[in-house]
C-alpha cells in the first residue's frame, strides 16, 4: 500500500499536510512540556521545605539523643527535641505532598492542554488518511484487474459531481450500458485522477 498519491499535484498537498501535522503535533508536545516545566516550579518552595525542614528534624533529633545521656534528668531534656523533630518532619512530610500535587497537577493539565489538538490529529486527519490509503489501494488493484476499468467507471458514475460526468458525454450513463469504450475509459481515468492516480496500464 503506497502512502502518496501518483500525480505530483495530489502527492504534493499529501506531503505537505503530513509535514503540517507532524508539526502542528511537535509544537503541541513542546507547549505541554513547557507548561509541564513551568507548574512545576511550584513545587520549588515544598521542596525547600522538604530539605531544610527533614534537616532540622535529624539535627533535633542528634542533639535529643546526644542529652538522653545525661544523667537522671536525660529524659526530661530529651522529651522537647523529640517533640520538635517530629513537628520538623510533619513540615516536612507537607513539603513533599506538596510537591506531589504540583507534580499531578502539571502532568493533568499537560495532558489536557494536548486533549483538543492531538484530537483533532486522530479523529480528523487520521481517518481521512488511511481512508485514502485504503481507496487508493483498491483503485490501483482494480486498474491492474481484468475489467477493473468497468468497476472502476460504475464507481465513477455513482460518486463523482454531474458537472464532471457530463463533459464525458451528455448521455453518460446510457453509454456506460452501451459499453462504449471511449466513455467507460473515460470515467475509470475520472475516479483514478480523483484520488491523486495515473491511468498505468488498465486491465481489459
Amino acid at each position: 500500500m503506497r502512502i502518496y498519491a501518483d500525480r505530483i499535484p495530489t502527492a504534493a498537498r499529501q506531503l505537505l499536510t503530513d509535514l503540517f501535522v507532524i508539526a502542528w503535533i511537535y509544537l503541541w508536545i513542546r507547549a505541554a512540556l513547557a507548561l509541564y516545566d513551568l507548574i512545576q516550579k511550584l513545587a520549588v518552595p515544598g521542596q525547600k521545605l522538604e530539605s531544610a525542614s527533614g534537616g532540622l528534624a535529624d539535627n533535633l533529633a542528634d542533639a535529643g539523643s546526644k542529652l538522653d545521656r545525661v544523667p537522671v534528668v536525660g529524659d526530661e531534656l530529651t522529651a522537647p527535641f523529640e517533640q520538635a523533630a517530629d513537628a520538623a518532619r510533619a513540615m516536612a512530610d507537607a513539603g513533599r505532598d506538596q510537591q506531589a500535587l504540583v507534580g499531578d497537577l502539571a502532568l493533568a493539565l499537560s495532558l489536557a492542554l494536548l486533549v483538543f489538538p492531538l484530537g483533532l490529529v486522530l479523529l480528523g486527519w487520521l481517518p481521512l488518511r488511511l481512508r485514502w490509503m485504503r481507496r487508493a489501494g483498491a483503485a490501483r488493484t482494480l486498474r491492474a484487474a481484468p475489467a477493473g476499468r468497468d468497476l472502476l467507471a460504475l464507481r465513477a458514475l455513482a460518486t463523482q459531481p454531474l458537472r464532471k460526468l457530463t463533459r464525458i458525454d451528455p448521455d453518460v450513463a446510457q453509454a456506460w450500458r452501451r459499453g462504449d469504450d471511449a466513455v467507460v475509459e473515460a470515467l475509470a481515468a475520472l475516479e483514478l485522477r480523483a484520488l491523486g492516480l495515473g491511468p498505468g496500464r488498465m486491465g481489459r
